[in-house]
C-alpha cells in the first residue's frame, strides 16, 4: 500500500484527501479571521503581489483553484471584467460554500464548482491564467496537479503558485516556535481546534523547498519559471508560463 505524508505522520496515500477535507471542514468559518491573526495581515499583501504578477486584463478566462473564501478569485474577476470568465473551485464544499457566499455578498456570481486539481474538468489549452493560492500544499500528487494546470492552460498562459514556503536560516528559530507553539495555541483559541493547525505547520514543513517547487513546474511542462519569496521566505511565489 503506497504511503504519503499528512503532516508528520505517514498514511495510506488513498486516507489522505479525506483527512485533509476533515480539516478544511472544520476550520471553514474561522478560516479568514485565522489567517489574519496567524500572519498578521501579511497574507492580503501576498495575494495582492499575487493578483499583481497574473496581469489579469479584461476578458481572461482564469481558474483560481484551492480557491477556499475567494479572496483572490474576486480580486481576478474585477480585473478580468464583465468580458472575462473566472472560476471559483475548492476540492473542499465548506470552504467553497463560505467563499461562495462572499462572492454574492460583493455582488459576484461567478461559476463555483467542486473540483479536484489533480483531474482537472476542463478542455486543454483554455484559461490564460491558472492560480492556486495554500493549496498545493495538500495535494495527494503535486505533479499530476501541476501537469493538469499546465495542460488547461492556453500556450502562453501563466501558471501562479502561491505556498508557504522554507524561511531563511535566521527566521527558522523563531519561526519554528510560533509554527509549533503559538499557531496550535490559536487554533484552540479562535476555531477551538488546535490540531488542524498543528498539522498547517507540519504540512509547511514537509512541502518542497523553492528550489525543488521550481523544478517540479518545469517537470509540468512549464518554461521561464521563477519564484519571489515574501517575507524571508515564509510564502513564495512561484510563476511558469506554458509555451
Amino acid at each position: 500500500m503506497t504511503q504519503t505524508h499528512f503532516g508528520f505522520q505517514q498514511i495510506p496515500e488513498e486516507q489522505k484527501m479525506k483527512k485533509v477535507a476533515e480539516v478544511f471542514h472544520s476550520v471553514a468559518a474561522k478560516y479568514d479571521v485565522m489567517n489574519d491573526l496567524m500572519s498578521a495581515g501579511l497574507h492580503r499583501l501576498w495575494k495582492a503581489f499575487t493578483v499583481g504578477q497574473a496581469g489579469i486584463r479584461p476578458g481572461f478566462k482564469v481558474l483560481d483553484i484551492a480557491a477556499g473564501t475567494g479572496d483572490l478569485t474576486r480580486a481576478f474577476a474585477k480585473r478580468a471584467g464583465p468580458t472575462g470568465e473566472v472560476w471559483h473551485t475548492d476540492i473542499n464544499e465548506s470552504m467553497l460554500r463560505v467563499g461562495r457566499d462572499r462572492l454574492i455578498d460583493t455582488g459576484l456570481l461567478l461559476p463555483t464548482l467542486i473540483c479536484n486539481a489533480e483531474k482537472l474538468p476542463f478542455p486543454d489549452n483554455y484559461f490564460d491564467r491558472v492560480s492556486v493560492a495554500f493549496g498545493l500544499r495538500n495535494m495527494t500528487h503535486k505533479d499530476a496537479a501541476l501537469a493538469e494546470m499546465c495542460r488547461v492552460l492556453k500556450p502562453g498562459g501563466k501558471l501562479l503558485v502561491l505556498e508557504f514556503s522554507k524561511v531563511t536560516p535566521a527566521l527558522q528559530k523563531p519561526y519554528d516556535l510560533y509554527s509549533f507553539k503559538v499557531l496550535p495555541w490559536l487554533g484552540k483559541q479562535i476555531a477551538n481546534d488546535a490540531e488542524s493547525y498543528r498539522y498547517l505547520a507540519e504540512s509547511i514543513r514537509m512541502h518542497p523547498d523553492q528550489e525543488t517547487l521550481k523544478q517540479m513546474l518545469r517537470d509540468a511542462g512549464l518554461e521561464h519559471v521563477d519564484y519571489f519569496n515574501l517575507t524571508g521566505g515564509v510564502a513564495a511565489l512561484h510563476v511558469g508560463v506554458k509555451l
